[in-house]
């Protein structure tokens, strides 16, 4: 690959919602020949565990957030809920299970992949995935808890990646 081709990627939340562009962007950079760098840290952390049925979406303070029901008539399904419930709303106890619910269930239907899927996709495009090693102590996580096939370091590995690279991106 040519010199200077690298990107890296720093993942710092860990919701159903955020998990989709460190996977997705990183996966179309390694399909383009870049050198991808994925570092995990702090709640992005959470998205290398073994076990994602945790993850969850969050509305609250996303007003632009679509929200169509993935069922139902045609009619129904073409309305856009997400302006039109005020943000308050998803301070009601079930509403962030509720959002996270119909999100699953836009995803399936729309067949689009799922967040270990894209994970799975990443590693076999040889994609660096990295653990952050501070966070990792910080949470109470050991290495058993997380999947096979990715690093673990700390924000100097990291930075030394990043010097090398020439997109460098904080999702």
């Amino acid at each position: 690959m040519p010199e200077n081709n690298g990107m890296t990627i720093i993942a710092s939340k860990g919701t159903l919602d955020w998990a989709f562009p460190p996977f997705i962007v990183g996966s179309t950079a390694a399909a383009m020949g870049k050198e991808v760098t994925i570092f995990f840290t702090f709640y992005g952390l959470g998205l290398l565990l073994k076990d994602l049925s945790g993850l969850r979406v969050s509305p609250q303070g996303n007003p632009a957030m679509p929200m169509k029901m993935p069922f139902g008539p045609q009619w129904l399904q073409k309305i856009d809920f997400g302006p039109k419930i005020p943000n308050i709303m998803w301070n009601i106890p079930g509403m962030e299970l509720f959002a996270t619910s119909m999100m699953k269930k836009t995803m399936k239907k729309n067949n689009i992949a799922t967040i270990e899927e894209l994970r799975d996709v990443c590693l076999e495009m040889d994609v660096k995935l990295i653990a952050c090693e501070m966070t990792i102590g910080m949470f109470g996580y050991s290495r058993d808890d997380f999947i096979d096939g990715i690093e673990y370091a700390g924000a100097a590995t990291y930075l030394d990646i990043a010097q090398n690279s020439n997109h460098d991106l904080f999702i």
